[in-house]
């Protein structure tokens, strides 16, 4: 190997045998258990509208698609199944 290889691997060596204590951590808040609480719950509700309204939006919006889209290959099938007038 040349000199450059042999600087390089143990500066490889060097970043690989750091720990992760060292670098700069953010304090962020745990929100897990507050979630298993809300997605645990046992209050009726299904569990993809559990999240709030941004869920239930998306929800609506999928369903609103997936109508649409089905709508549209259906029209397709009929008109592609009709034989063309000259």
């Amino acid at each position: 190997m040349s000199g450059l290889g042999v600087r390089g691997l143990r500066a490889f060596q060097q970043l690989s045998q750091r720990t992760f204590s060292t670098a700069v951590r953010r304090r962020v808040e745990n929100r897990v258990p507050k979630n298993q609480k809300i997605f645990q719950e046992d209050n009726g509700m299904p569990v993809h509208l559990k999240g709030g309204v941004m869920d239930a939006v998306l929800y609506r919006l999928t369903m609103a698609l997936t109508v649409a889209g089905t709508a549209y290959v259906m029209y397709e099938l009929v008109t592609i199944s009709l034989p063309k007038k000259k």
